[in-house]
């Protein structure tokens, strides 16, 4: 029996590392977020700097072990074999739910998730234990578990994220109003104080965070507490000079060492809060394996009550742990993945957004913006005006190619981020308040971003979706978290051995389906035939991008139809639903394309603004034809979904012919915006839509016959109809294409 117990052991710090890996990728984003965002600092700076963060973090995380042994619940009332089953369930589940927030692109709270595992597998055994007992009710659970501590979170969870999102947003209000969008100026005059007093926030927090969680601080202890006002004016004092300093003698901004200094806090804060997250739980079935060894007794009656003791953290194992991190910090692409979505939502201009807007949303802006406007009718119109004017933003005009190498939010936010982040944490921990990092940070990101007018009346919806999606997501969390571990304790519990075996295999095949799928999506998006926004500022170049758009978009229209028929006549669900995402897919990209006219224009010489129509002509007969080919994928798919009659041998014969004639009209067409031969659009190509168009029409009269003698399904007939004309007006849409260009070409020629 003792070996089933090692091998449990050895399972959960395999478990423990794979938890690092998905840990680390989901909350990089809380310390990464606002140097990145900025490009305040080159990137391989900041990993750096938030590398040397996570491993003084991760060294001085030993206090926070606790959490995991005895924080959320009563150790002494489980047996060794109980509290085994309970950590077990906790690492499966803690591993898979971060994954899959991982490859959502979500930020997620690691604390919420563990905490919440441990209370849901804690209740579901302290069930179990109750069922088996003649004398327990279901009124002793609250003997088994520590509602004090689990009530302290769940409040901490709520109150930080309403106040990381007030504070931030009244700190970056009051920052932008006193510096502007236009520091260079009031920078020279007032950085030493804003630096003075951003440093002395966050390297005190970076003093209490680190500090307090090493066995070094009993040293300090009598000479620190008791004084922390005075070592605060002390260390203002120390930083205002320093920051003025390094303004007047260097000739440096301020800023960059501020979001330096502020990533390796945060960075260390991570680390040294949430480690316990990931290797807390192994650390304790470790300890509490020794201890069973050491007993003698069997391990279903060996009580646990000696998790209550306090046990040192082996130095190693922290120094390990730190390790795993920095190189998943590195080389996670999904890391990266879940940093875009915050400063995607956070960021300061228009762009493609990630989320789409909901009821909620809109009544959240349409009620703001209310506000706002009888604000502006209390207020002065001279006060309106001046703070207009101070939210006013720099115009920088760069070419299309380079513009993804703007910040996506100025310094000045980015070191309110980092100061308002540090200080809050900094107040909790020295209240022993539970809080979640990550909670924290992206709150005041967004608060920040809301303050500074980030969400204009064109992105506010998509934003504030974005928010709600995320928040939701937090509470989700907690939720699934409590469920899940709940659930696989059970099993475990009834299955044994064996249903641990059959856990872990799942975990692992869940684990690499999910990588795998992220890497097909970060590949898709990457794709050749991916449609891309106009740069070109010439007739020249409009014609050139415009023409790889078109051969792109062809291409996959007409695989899609091709799926689409075969689906049909196949009856094929499957295929067809990868045939309606496809296209799904082809006019989001259309879309984005529509959406990006407004700078195209605006970025046109003035010699060439007929470039503009054209662009606006083709990008909307690309729509056309995406819209075409859309309603044949989808109202098939509706066919076959809702178990109609399938079609006949013979509309599926003249469906086949009239398709593989399109696919060789969409091949040629394609043929010719690859080799942007314009000339051979005439007569060739126009003799062969008149031939697929007559057969179209042929097939659509067919139908009107066996419509009048032999057809007997209604639901057929409309479908029938439906594609035949819907391939008409795609037809018709290619050949406007070519006529655009084969008109444009010749303008040019003259």
């Amino acid at each position: 029996m003792e070996n089933i117990y090692l091998i449990m052991i050895v399972a959960l710090v395999v478990l423990a590392v794979a938890d690092l890996v998905v840990g680390v990728s989901n909350d990089a984003v809380n310390f990464l977020n606002s140097a990145i965002g900025s490009k305040a600092i080159p990137f391989k700076t900041i990993m750096i700097v938030a590398s040397l963060g996570i491993f003084c973090g991760a060294v001085f995380s030993s206090g926070m072990m606790e959490v995991a042994r005895k924080g959320i619940f009563v150790p002494g009332e489980f047996m060794f074999n109980e509290i085994m089953i309970i950590f077990m369930a906790v690492m499966i589940t803690d591993i898979l739910l971060l994954d899959f927030f991982n490859t959502l692109g979500m930020p997620t709270s690691t604390t919420v998730s563990i905490v919440f595992e441990l209370l849901g597998a804690a209740v579901a055994m302290a069930f179990i234990k109750i069922g088996a007992s003649d004398t327990q009710t279901v009124s002793d659970i609250l003997t088994y578990i520590n509602t004090e501590k689990a009530m302290q979170i769940i409040s901490g969870i709520l109150l930080s994220v309403l106040i990381a999102f007030s504070v931030g947003a009244l700190v970056q209000y009051v920052s932008r109003l006193i510096f502007s969008f236009h520091y260079d100026k009031k920078i020279k005059y007032i950085g030493a104080l804003f630096g003075g007093g951003a440093l002395t926030a966050i390297t005190y927090f970076i003093f209490m965070k680190g500090l307090k969680g090493t066995p070094y601080y009993k040293e300090v202890k009598e000479m620190l507490e008791g004084n922390e006002i005075m070592i605060i004016l002390i260390s203002f004092l120390a930083w205002t000079v320093l920051s003025q300093l390094y303004m007047s003698v260097l000739k440096k901004n301020i800023f960059v060492p501020i979001i330096a200094v502020g990533t390796f806090g945060l960075a260390l804060a991570f680390a040294g809060n949430d480690l316990v997250n990931f290797i807390g739980v192994p650390m304790a079935a470790w300890h509490s394996y020794e201890a069973w060894t050491a007993s003698g007794v069997d391990a279903t009656a060996f009580s646990m009550g000696v998790l209550d003791k306090k046990v040192p953290t082996e130095p190693l194992l922290l120094f390990i742990a730190g390790g795993v991190m920095v190189l998943t910090l590195w080389f996670s692409k999904k890391a990266r993945t879940v940093a875009d979505t915050e400063i995607g939502l956070s960021r300061q201009g228009d762009g493609a957004e990630k989320f789409q807007p909901n009821m909620l949303s809109r009544a959240m802006v349409r009620f703001t913006m209310s506000v706002s406007k009888y604000t502006n009718t209390v207020l002065p119109s001279s006060m309106v005006q001046k703070i207009d004017k101070q939210f006013q933003k720099p115009v920088v005009t760069v070419s299309k190619s380079k513009s993804h190498e703007l910040p996506a939010f100025d310094q000045v936010r980015a070191s309110v981020n980092l100061m308002v982040a540090g200080i809050l944490i900094s107040i909790a921990t020295s209240m022993k308040l539970p809080l979640s990092t990550t909670y924290v940070t992206f709150m005041v990101a967004m608060g920040t971003s809301l303050a500074d007018r980030a969400w204009g009346s064109e992105s506010a919806v998509y934003r504030v979706a974005g928010v709600l999606n995320v928040i939701g997501g937090w509470f989700g969390t907690a939720i699934i978290a409590f469920i899940a571990a709940g659930i696989l304790a059970l099993l475990i519990k009834l299955g044994g051995s064996a249903a641990i075996a059959v856990l872990l295999l799942l975990a692992i095949l869940l684990l690499v389906r999910n990588y795998i799928s992220h890497n097909k999506k970060s590949k898709e998006l990457k794709a050749e035939d991916r449609l891309s926004k106009a740069e070109g500022n010439s007739i020249q170049g409009v014609i050139e991008e415009s023409a790889d758009n078109i051969s792109k978009a062809l291409r996959r229209v007409s695989k899609i139809n091709e799926m689409t028929i075969n689906g049909l006549i196949n009856q094929d669900l499957a295929l067809l639903k990868k045939a309606k995402n496809n296209v799904n897919k082809l006019e989001t990209e259309i879309e984005d394309l529509q959406s990006e006219i407004f700078y195209f224009i605006k970025d046109l010489d003035d010699s060439y603004l007929g470039a503009s129509k054209f662009y606006i002509d083709i990008t909307g007969s690309l729509q056309d034809i995406a819209q075409s080919s859309s309603l044949i994928a989808k109202i098939s798919h509706k066919h076959v979904n809702n178990n109609h009659k399938a079609l006949k041998k013979k509309q599926g014969a003249e469906l086949l012919e009239i398709n593989n004639k399109l696919v060789n009209l969409l091949k040629e067409i394609g043929h010719i915006f690859d080799s942007r031969n314009f000339d051979k659009i005439v007569p060739e190509i126009v003799d062969e839509k008149i031939s697929l168009l007559n057969n179209v029409e042929e097939s659509i009269q067919l139908q009107v016959e066996r419509t009048r003698t032999d057809e007997s399904s209604p639901k057929n007939t409309t479908l029938y109809f439906s594609i035949l004309l819907e391939t008409k007006d795609l037809i018709k849409s290619n050949i406007e294409i070519l006529n655009l260009y084969y008109e444009k070409n010749e303008q040019l020629k003259k």
